[in-house]
């Protein structure tokens, strides 16, 4: 496969483009109505957060970057079922709440659906998150350098660029043209399977504004000359992306381009795309790339002509991104197991059946080593498990509250225990501050986002109930495919 650009000249696509790209009004519509239900952006505080990440746990982190100033993310779970991804930032990194709190907001205000959206901030005291949409699917770095199965096709490649190109064309468009750290980890995976910008790196990681964290071999070459990002360098970062795309693999740039210069594009080719593109398709994505990585920046596309560029080269455009990917649709639910069966017909008989059966097995890895050695001899004391089995649920409730107020040992099971029972005699918010608190001490127990769903039917709140539902659902799978 030959490329025309072995001098690195100026191709087709010219950085002045101001054509217009067209859309399907179907599309539109079906992206008006997903950006109408996300709430407006907002403070939350602190306790809030820790709520929805289980007190931060370890169990809910998602990523973890920068060595000397580590910045964290979690996914968590808002009071409402909304889930969301929690950046929290070192503490050194925005010494400045209101500085802080100002840059959130500026970005808080960008909704688009190749966005995963900022939904709000949190500046309490020394405390800097950043609240966003969470996107369950992993990220284009899992998917095109650790795949485990299959890798991505090449048609799905073609449609990562092209989303990723229409975000930076949004945000450009908001005035938010620069982009901190444009990398494979930046672009994660929605329900049904597509991609999507992190809304994260919109937000610099730290006041004085250093930019990149990635080796310096992929850093834009004006950023290593001041020391600064500019619009072009974001272009420079796509070029860089183009080329991981094309070859499943993060080629140095400097490298890439000695390939190009030397018509040597099969060794930047993915072999494991062979047979799914021509020489064409490959030569005009490489000349986009080699655009995109002009050592001066002017020489550079820009966002429109990337998007204009990378529409006639998209493939299978009918078929759903969770196809191509090859992973469940979220937006479709799965088969429910006979507990969520029951959760779903609210028959708290057959729950309080399953949760007998079940005992405190799950209560294992998640409990303290006193509570392992001692539960049987305190629980037996107190008589919680004598008057839940017999459907005392009043008594079962005043002597799981007793081992619960003593505090000395922790237990999702019994809170779980303690929920239903709340459910039995007709309290539903207790009952769902139970499941609540199960899974703040269990993150990952199916059982709990279960019993939270009953209580949310129960109250009325048919959304919520259903997105727990879901969540508990997903969680079982999960627990059923490791198994």
């Amino acid at each position: 496969m030959g490329c025309e650009c072995s001098k690195l000249s100026k191709c087709c696509w010219s950085s002045d483009y101001n054509g217009s790209v067209p859309e399907d009004r179907n599309e539109v519509n079906e992206e008006k109505s997903e950006l109408d239900d996300l709430p407006a952006f907002r403070e939350y505080n602190i306790e809030t957060l820790r709520m929805a990440t289980s007190g931060f746990s370890v169990e809910n982190i998602v990523s973890e970057h920068g060595e000397k100033a580590p910045n964290v993310v979690y996914k968590g779970k808002l009071e409402n079922q909304r889930r969301v991804a929690v950046k929290r930032f070192n503490r050194s990194a925005w010494p400045d709440a209101r500085q802080f709190l100002e840059e959130a907001r500026a970005v808080g205000q960008l909704r688009n659906h190749r966005l995963a959206n900022l939904l709000g901030c949190c500046g309490e005291g020394d405390e800097r998150l950043l609240v966003a949409e969470f996107m369950p699917n992993d990220t284009l770095a899992k998917h095109l350098f650790h795949w485990e199965t299959k890798p991505m096709k090449w048609a799905m490649r073609l449609r990562v660029a092209l989303h990723l190109a229409q975000a930076l064309e949004y945000c450009t468009s908001k005035g938010r043209a620069l982009y901190h750290d444009l990398n494979a980890y930046r672009i994660v995976f929605d329900d049904e399977g597509n991609p999507r910008l992190s809304c994260f790196g919109l937000m610099k990681n730290r006041r004085d504004g250093k930019s990149y964290s990635t080796n310096l071999a992929f850093t834009p070459p004006e950023y290593l000359r001041t020391g600064r990002v500019i619009p072009e360098s974001v272009i420079y970062s796509f070029g860089t992306l183009l080329l991981d795309l094309l070859s499943g693999k993060h080629i140095p740039p400097s490298h890439a381009l000695d390939l190009i210069r030397d018509r040597n594009i099969q060794m930047l080719t993915d072999s494991c795309l062979e047979g799914q593109f021509t020489n064409d398709d490959g030569t005009e994505l490489v000349r986009l790339a080699s655009r995109c990585l002009q050592y001066e920046p002017r020489e550079r596309p820009n966002s429109k002509s990337l998007v204009a560029a990378l529409i006639p080269l998209q493939k299978d455009t009918e078929v759903p991104s969770h196809e191509l990917m090859g992973i469940q649709d979220g937006a479709a639910a799965l088969p429910l197991s006979p507990l969520g069966e029951a959760c779903l017909r609210m028959d708290l008989t057959a729950i309080h059946e399953i949760l007998e059966k079940l005992g405190y097995k799950d209560d294992e890895g998640t409990a303290t080593e006193m509570w392992t050695n001692q539960k049987q001899e305190t629980l037996n004391t107190k008589k919680g498990d004598v008057a839940f089995q017999h459907k005392d649920f009043i008594a079962a409730t005043e002597l799981y509250s007793q081992f619960i107020d003593v505090g000395n040992m922790v237990s999702p099971t019994v809170h779980a225990r303690r929920s239903l029972s709340y459910l039995m005699t007709n309290l539903p918010q207790e009952a769902l501050n139970d499941a609540l608190q199960a899974q703040a001490i269990s993150p990952i127990w199916h059982i709990a986002s279960y019993l939270q769903a009953v209580a949310l039917f129960v109250l009325g709140r048919e959304n919520e109930a259903q997105a727990a539902l879901k969540e508990g659902s997903t969680l079982e799978n999960k627990r059923s495919t490791n198994a």
